[in-house]
């Protein structure tokens, strides 16, 4: 039997970027001891007083079908916190609680793309955003930057394409290069969707990881609050990956639609997992802070690390919890380069080509491994990195 057009064509016909990774978990399952600064998984879990709570919940009862849009009182926290940080005024009739950022990001662009619309997305980008888009329908059209730009889009690269397009995806702070866009990126970035009529959808499930400078949600610009649709998330905000809780913020009309796509898709969030989402959140800026906290320090441990050497490039790390480092200088490609460290050393990254063609020579190095244990393989990294430039230089 033929299978759908829709589903075997999610991938485009290559694995969307995850070879590497999948050959460290091989590794792994055969016993290798690897060490894996792939995904964005912390290495920290979910609070013990967060799964207090939805144990208590849980076993309180809320345990059958909740509200499709999300309960009453996560809407309103999440929307609380929303108005609180952007001056958006934000209530629950914008919110819809979903599986996690994942399927808000599948939700929106089924939100506002019909089948064969054109979606734009910024390279570089996480490695299921082209999936999504195709997945959703839309028509999958890249807009690239440039490492000598740190990855800031230039809005001049976005413009001759806005015109036929239904949708922009943007990403800040940025997985996978850390950068956190400027608010002259993002308001040409608005300017550009009131003039073309086109939807904006903006993951910001890093927003709690800046790093340097400081978040701006482009739903805040003038005009865009209509225009606009937010990925959130409480996976990386408050360690909670597994929990599967995320939203969409956006116009109510909007979200209105959403939720009965939601009660034909996913038929909402367990109850109890939405529970202790609200509990996570009402702990506040500082419970933030503490999860966030490991990165912060292990980015500036990055910068000691790599101070003083010219061989490989830390692009400037502004926000998230990861970081974009330039190989170019070893004669090899990003996708080389991960192979080789992970054949020599068993250390796991991801090639800069997993996230497009504007990070080919690049790695991404997640910042997910306790601090002793990141700094040593970072100093691997940058022995092997001399090592493979001394070779190329030698063979000239």
């Amino acid at each position: 039997m033929q299978l759908s057009e829709r589903i075997t064509g999610i991938t485009g016909g290559g694995s969307d970027g995850w070879d590497v990774f999948l050959k460290a978990r091989r590794m792994i399952a055969q016993g290798v001891a690897v060490t894996e600064l792939t995904i964005g998984e912390h290495d920290i879990r979910t609070a013990a007083p967060v799964l207090q709570e939805m144990h208590r919940t849980a076993l309180g009862g809320h345990t059958g079908y909740a509200a499709v849009p999300g309960t009453d009182a996560l809407r309103d926290r999440v929307a609380a916190r929303v108005a609180a940080r952007t001056g958006v005024a934000t209530t629950r009739d914008n919110v819809l609680i979903t599986p996690g950022g994942q399927a808000a990001l599948f939700a929106a662009h089924m939100a506002v793309c019909d089948p064969g619309d054109i979606a734009l997305y910024v390279d570089p980008y996480y490695a299921t955003y082209p999936g999504t888009l195709r997945g959703a329908g839309a028509i999958p059209q890249v807009i690239g930057t440039h490492a000598e730009d740190a990855f800031q889009p230039r809005v001049e690269d976005i413009a001759p394409h806005a015109g036929k397009a239904r949708s922009l995806l943007i990403n800040t702070p940025n997985n996978p290069t850390g950068v956190v866009y400027s608010r002259a990126t993002l308001e040409g970035i608005a300017s550009l969707c009131i003039a073309e009529d086109m939807w904006l959808i903006s993951d910001e499930v890093y927003d709690t990881q800046v790093w340097e400078g400081a978040h701006l949600s482009p739903r805040a610009l003038p005009g865009m609050a209509e225009r606009t649709l937010v990925v959130g998330s409480m996976s990386k905000s408050h360690a909670m990956t597994g929990s599967r809780c995320g939203w969409i913020i956006g116009p109510q009309d909007a979200i209105a639609h959403l939720t009965n796509l939601a009660t034909h898709t996913t038929y909402g969030v367990p109850g109890f997992i939405q529970d202790a989402s609200c509990f996570a959140l009402a702990q506040g800026d500082a419970f933030e802070e503490e999860v966030a906290a490991p990165f912060r320090r292990r980015r500036a441990l990055a910068q000691d690390i790599f101070a003083g050497q010219n061989i490989v490039g830390l692009v400037p790390a502004q926000g998230a919890m990861y970081l974009m480092l330039d190989m170019r200088a070893t004669g090899m490609t990003g996708k080389a380069f991960a192979y080789d460290l992970l054949e020599s050393h068993h250390i796991a990254v991801m090639p800069g080509e997993s996230f497009g063609a504007s990070a080919t020579g690049h790695i991404r190095v997640a910042m997910t491994v306790a601090d002793d244990v990141f700094a040593h393989a970072l100093r691997t990294l940058l022995d092997h990195a001399a090592l493979r430039s001394a070779e190329r230089a030698a063979a000239q």
